[in-house]
Formats: structure tokens, sequence, C-alpha cells
């Protein structure tokens, strides 16, 4: 039984037997996480979430991220879940299929501040929250997405549901429950791309777990096998095109889903379905001199699948325009980069950006397969006044195949964080963080990214 088997790994798999890389990793996926959440702890999505959830908290005993006030558990979870992806910017697990670090560390960290619990038992947490991520999205395949869900909200409540159990130390049958009761409030539509519930559905995710989690904990009942039999949860959400499910679970941590295929960390802050093309463009302006005059025609040809979170052909916010090819393609033209600045709607309704985004196209490659956003390739096509630049990229900027260094990963938590903190305490948080693991509690980490 899938849930049984599943459930039994989370609760008694030994921290000590997780290899000292997938620490390491976890503890990157954790500071780039917090990075960003605090800098979208700035954004209009976060604020109104705060503001809900300070107006009505009765127990404060959590810490709401780059806020000045506490909640309760769940709901800090939430607020902080939302701030990790308000601005796009968190990363992805390909296996995942979606932004399964920005449900989990909301989770493992507020939770564990709760529980006092310490930083090997967060990261562990973590850890085994995303192995349980990648067996789900592999089962799930990609028709999951296809039909129209959202697997960040899917795939990672179910893996903030498990890392929540494990970190709660619920014994294995507690654990089916857990999935059982979470598995209910599984959801989460595509449709809601370039809107601020994109974000809530991970502040969900995250709220959810811990809800969960608690409720198992006091004597709730669910149904404990939701992974088996008929009418089971992968049944009803699957696409028909994932892994079949005993393969994928005989390869559980062998290898460890945080070392491959690992997270792609997010080099810009706007859909990953871009990257890889504005990689590509960043390079041929670059190599070529390439203006916004002097640009003719710009094509950009996608697999099948390859452009579904690129909703956007014509945004008009800038909420919108992360999710529009159109837009970064024109951005980059005027600006060179892609900044948390470029996403703003009154850089969008830019005349000039205007104009540029009606000499973007997209082209589709016939192809059998269907691909997401960081798998398979793209071809960019750049004809100027005088000359045609052609260029394939299959690479994903932030992937195993194209990292970022340790020096821009810690500039990137840096620039996100001191939106929120001044520098000292920047400084001080990102080296509590990379010293989390021996941590006896995460309390006080997670107390200092109060500004």
């Amino acid at each position: 039984m899938l849930t049984e088997r599943l459930a039994v790994f989370v609760a008694e798999h030994a921290a000590a037997d997780i290899p000292d890389d997938a620490y390491d990793a976890a503890r990157d996926a954790v500071i780039d996480t917090l990075g960003v959440a605090l800098a979208g702890s700035c954004e209009p999505v976060a604020g109104i979430a705060s503001s809900w959830i300070n107006k009505n908290n009765a127990q404060s005993n959590a810490t709401v991220w780059g806020q000045s006030f506490t909640a309760n558990c769940a709901d800090a979870a939430f607020a902080n879940g939302i701030s990790a992806h308000a601005l796009d910017f968190d990363d992805s697990l390909p296996s995942g299929r979606g932004h399964i670090s920005a449900c989990l560390v909301p989770t493992v960290l507020t939770l564990g501040e709760v529980l006092g619990s310490s930083g090997e038992d967060v990261l562990a947490s973590y850890i085994i929250g995303l192995e349980v991520a990648g067996v789900i999205g592999r089962i799930l395949g990609p028709g999951h997405q296809r039909r129209g869900w959202h697997p960040t909200a899917t795939v990672g409540t179910l893996a903030a549901t498990a890392a929540a159990a494990r970190l709660s130390k619920l014994d294995a049958k507690d654990v089916t429950r857990a999935l059982g009761m979470a598995a209910s409030q599984v959801g989460g539509l595509a449709r809601n791309f370039g809107t601020m519930t994109k974000s809530f559905h991970v502040g969900r995710a995250a709220q959810t777990s811990i809800v969960s989690t608690g409720l198992i904990k006091k004597g709730f009942t669910a149904d404990a096998a939701i992974f088996d039999n008929p009418g089971n949860i992968l049944e009803i959400y699957a696409g028909g095109d994932g892994e079949p499910i005993e393969d994928v679970i005989s390869s559980l941590c062998d290898p460890w889903t945080i070392l491959l295929p690992g997270n792609c960390v997010k080099r810009w802050p706007c859909c990953y379905s871009g990257h890889r093309t504005a990689a590509a463009l960043i390079e041929l302006i670059e190599q070529h001199d390439i203006t916004a005059d002097n640009v003719a025609n710009i094509s950009i040809s996608f697999l099948p699948g390859g452009d579904a979170s690129l909703l956007s052909t014509n945004p008009q916010t800038g909420l919108e325009g992360k999710f529009s090819i159109e837009y970064i393609a024109a951005a980059l033209l005027l600006d060179s980069t892609l900044k948390m600045s470029t996403f703003t709607d009154e850089m969008v309704q830019r005349p000039a950006a205007r104009q540029l985004m009606q000499r973007v196209q997209r082209v589709y490659i016939p192809d059998e397969n269907f691909y997401s956003g960081i798998t398979g390739y793209n071809d960019i096509i750049v004809t100027t006044t005088k000359e045609r630049f052609e260029v394939r990229e299959d690479r994903v900027p932030g992937s195993r195949a194209w990292p970022m260094s340790e020096k821009d990963r810690d500039t990137k938590f840096t620039d996100c964080a001191r939106k929120v903190l001044d520098e000292g305490k920047t400084a001080t948080l990102l080296e509590q963080m990379k010293a989390m693991y021996t941590a006896s509690t995460i309390r006080a980490l997670v107390e200092a990214t109060v500004p």
C-alpha cells in the first residue's frame, strides 16, 4: 500500500541516514526561499494577508516574517507561504512539478519555531517533504497540470503535510491520516496565474499542513489509505501519463530528490518557463550589441506545454508581466536585465515596452510529448534591421546544468532581505542560516526576520 509505505518513510527514516550533501542542499534552499519571502512580504498581497491575520488572531506564538506582529502557527505559516511565492522568485523542483520549497520552508520554519525544533530536525523534515513531493509529482505526471491544476498547490500541500507530520513526530499511523485529511483540501487552478491567488495557493498549502497535522494529533480521523484503492487522490488528479507507482516508490531516496534532480534556483523574479529564453536573449544581446531600436522581430519556439504557464500575451499589470514571454523579452531589450522593479504595473505599461511586445512571436514545435518550462528546449530567433541571430537553449538557469554560484546566491538573499532588514541584521541572519544544521533550536533564527 503506497500510503503506508510513504507514511513509514516519513515517520521512521532516521535523520542520521540523510547524507551531508542533502543537508547542505536543503540549507541552501531554505536560505533562498526565506530571502525571497522577506522581499515578498513587502508586496501588496502579503500586506493584505498579514492585515487579515493580525486582526483575527487570538493566540500569537509564531513569527510572521518581515512583519512586526506574531500569529498562531497555522496563520503565520499561511502568511509566510504567501510571502514566499509573492514575487515568483522561489525555486522549483522538476520532479515535483512546482515550487515545493515555498510550501515546505514556511511549514518547517514556522512549526519548528513553535515546537522548539533543532536545525537538524527542521532540515530533515524539509528533505523528507521534498522526497514525498518528488514521488507524488512523478506519479501524477505532466498531464496533471495540463488538466488545469497548479502542482505547487496540489503536490505542495501533500509534501508540506508530510514535513509537518515528521516535525511533529507523528507515528506512521497518524501520518497516513494526516495525508488523508490534507488530501481533502488539495486544490489550486492554474487559471489564477498572474493574480494574487497564485501565491495564496502556497500559503494555503502551508496552513493546511499545520492544521491537518495538529488536528490528527488531537484525535481527528481521516482516510488512512488516501493513495490506494478506487477513488484515491492519485486516480482523481493524475494526468494519465505519470510514472508507474511501484517504479517511483522503489526509487525512494535513491538518489535523494534534493540532490537529483535537485531544486532549480531562480535568477529572476518571474515565471520559470521564461528563464531559458531570458538567458539566451541576454547572451544574444550582449554578444551582438542588439538594442530595442534595431529589433524587427523576436521569434520564440516552444515545445508542447512549454509555455503553458506563460498565460499572458498582453499583460496589463506587473503580476501578469511575470507570466508573459512578450513582456520579459521587451524588458530585456529595454533594461538588459530583469529585477524585482521590472515587474510593476508602471513598468509593464511603458509605451516602449508595449511597442516591443508586439514584435515578439510565439512559435510551436510539433512533438508527441508534453513539456514544462524547465524541460525540453527553446529556439530563439532575433531579427534586427540588418542581421538575423538564432540560438537553441536546452539548459535551465539555476539548475544542476547551469548552477548559481554561492556568491550569486548570497547576493540574491541579501538583495531580497535588505527590502526588510538593515545591513547588519541581514548579514547576521545569513550567518545563522548557514549554521542552522547545528542549532539546538531555530527560534532565534526565525525571530531575526523581524525588522
